[in-house]
């Protein structure tokens, strides 16, 4: 169920549907570009760097709070007036700065305007193939669910979607996806410090749904040889 892994020597949260011991760095470096951005995330979302987790956490929030009460198009022009205050009061400062002192340091952001920033062919097809390989494994799976291959698992799912329609009358997308940003940045840690108590209430909720799920092809199967 679930447990801990390691990669590069830290311990890492893993489940059968999460972790990175089923490879899922690995899936993760088509979009994100190399393996090492995948484990900079895992160690936001650890806490390894407080400071620097907070920052990122802070920021999230701040962000989806923002969304909250005003609409996308004011959030967006309002962080565009704030970067770009920053940025042209630190360009006059340094200009005013460079004229005081006499001095000839270019453009203070010259590394940044230097930067490479553009896609290349190459890297523009990674991401295309990537992105066909998930589009065609989601529409598999969403058939092989609707379809009844396997009885079991579309149940599962049934009951998944009845679960998200109470779901859906309580929250909105965007509170779930502060939700979701909140849950990122804090069960993990909550689940390394309390394991064995989490693990042992999974156990029991998970021992509870299989004897439903039995019972339910235990009566299919009585139905059928009763025909």
């Amino acid at each position: 169920m679930f447990g801990f892994t390691h990669f590069r020597g830290r311990p890492y949260l893993c489940s059968e549907a999460f972790g990175i011991a089923w490879g899922l760095p690995d899936r993760l470096t088509c979009f994100w570009g190399s393996t090492s951005v995948f484990m900079v995330t895992i160690d936001l979302l650890y806490w390894r760097d407080i400071k620097q987790t907070g920052v990122v956490f802070g920021s999230c929030l701040l962000l989806l709070l923002s969304l909250t009460q005003f609409s996308v198009v004011s959030v967006v022009a309002y962080l565009a007036l704030a970067a770009l205050s920053a940025t042209i009061s630190f360009r006059i400062y340094k200009s005013v700065l460079q004229a005081v002192q006499k001095t000839d340091e270019g453009h203070p952001f010259k590394a940044y305007l230097e930067l490479e920033i553009t896609l290349s062919q190459e890297q523009i097809q990674k991401y295309t193939d990537c992105l066909q390989f998930y589009v065609n494994n989601t529409l598999k799976e969403l058939r092989r669910l609707f379809l009844v291959q396997d009885l079991v698992d579309s149940l599962k799912f049934a009951v998944l979607m009845w679960l998200l329609t109470y779901v859906g009358a309580l929250f909105n997308g965007l509170t779930l996806l502060l939700m979701a940003v909140v849950s990122m940045f804090t069960l993990p840690v909550v689940y390394v410090k309390h394991q064995a108590q989490i693990d042992q209430y999974l156990g029991l909720v998970r021992t509870h749904i299989n004897a439903v799920v039995a019972n339910i092809l235990a009566s299919q199967r009585y139905t059928e040889q009763n025909k």
